[in-house]
């Protein structure tokens, strides 16, 4: 059985970390994610697409967090552009990236592309999602990288870790963008206490990030008490100034609660995106969503004039009918700071409730 690390023990020193940053793992909580990674916060940026560009990622590594580029649906250039706009702006060795994995099924030049850097270059960890990563494992590891694998059920737990997943997240189906939809979803409380259990008795070296609903240092000390090693932040990190999000689509999130996400297939039709079941995406509910939410079988048989709306609506930035991609933890959402400031405030609060 797996222990955890009590909280206070002091970390390892690391040579290649700053004074300060090396103070900061020892007065925060002993996680073995901020051993393996060389981290001073246990957060990892969720690699969202199209959001989690280059300046994102490289101001979480900075804050001390594990930045992932969201190299998504496997986008050569925009990955290219992305990851290589990270390396120059983050020496930090706390640069990855992740990719949707039945995406690189079809098309994994994006994956090869990163993986083929020099040693020095190559990704600290690549994040896998949706979908049998097995195939992949081993060409990432000989890379040097460490597989972080992305899970919303326990009956995928063992294809993780036979992956050779050095970290396992376990996704709530309150997370925003994509994820299982609610026939099949888990929630965050109840799915990382559960998963902690099965890797203590079945993977004890495999580390563990809760997702979904992690949005400041509360919920990041809540992961911890629950048996997680750290946690995936993507909504709240989605909402700063580093990201790629349409800067309308921010504001918006900024007012909007709790009360006002949905998970439905709706924008994967109005967008295209061919997503396999049972896998769907949480956004805002918006004026357009709910025109066609309850009404799914009518919109999947002749989309054109709702897709043919959605897309003027992105043109003109309009987000009563274009997408923005946020969870539950949206309601915990109240400003657009820096990731500097975001992350030290997180990791502040969690530090607080900690002890």
């Amino acid at each position: 059985m797996r222990t955890r690390p009590r909280i206070g023990a002091m970390a390892p020193m690391d040579a290649k970390h700053s004074p300060m940053d090396n103070a900061r793992m020892n007065t925060f909580i002993n996680s073995r994610f901020c051993t393996r990674f060389g981290l001073t916060t246990p957060v990892a940026l969720a690699p969202m697409a199209l959001a989690s560009g280059g300046a994102l990622a490289s101001a979480c590594a900075r804050a001390g967090a594990l930045g992932l580029v969201g190299g998504g649906y496997g986008d050569l250039a925009w990955t290219q552009r992305e990851y290589t706009l990270a390396l120059q702006a983050a020496e930090t060795g706390r640069i990855g990236c992740g990719f949707i994995t039945w995406k690189l099924d079809e098309d994994a030049s994006a994956l090869d592309w990163v993986l083929d850097h020099a040693p020095e270059h190559r990704p600290r960890a690549v994040m896998l999602s949706f979908g049998d990563a097995r195939r992949y494992g081993a060409r990432i590891a000989a890379s040097g990288a460490a597989l972080i694998c992305q899970i919303q059920r326990m009956e995928q737990a063992p294809q993780a870790v036979e992956a050779g997943a050095t970290v396992i997240v376990a996704q709530g189906a309150e997370a925003g963008g994509h994820g299982m939809n609610a026939l099949h979803g888990r929630a965050t409380m109840t799915f990382v206490p559960e998963l902690a259990d099965w890797l203590s008795a079945h993977a004890p070296d495999t580390l563990l990030l809760a997702a979904g609903g992690i949005a400041d240092g509360r919920t990041l000390a809540a992961a911890m008490v629950l048996g997680a090693d750290g946690a995936l932040v993507g909504s709240r990190l989605w909402a700063t100034a580093e990201s790629l999000a349409p800067q309308g689509a921010k504001e918006l999130a900024v007012r909007t609660d709790g009360d006002g996400t949905a998970r439905s297939p709706v924008f994967d039709i109005l967008r295209r995106k061919n997503w396999p079941a049972p896998y769907d995406f949480r956004a805002i509910r918006n004026p357009l969503h709910r025109v066609w939410e309850e009404r799914i079988d009518t919109l999947r048989s002749d989309p054109a004039a709702a897709r043919d709306a959605y897309d003027a609506a992105v043109l003109a930035g309009d987000f009563t009918a274009a997408h923005v991609t946020v969870g539950e933890g949206v309601g915990l959402v109240r400003d657009l700071p820096t990731v500097a400031a975001l992350i030290a405030r997180m990791d502040r609060g969690a530090r607080a409730r900690l002890g």
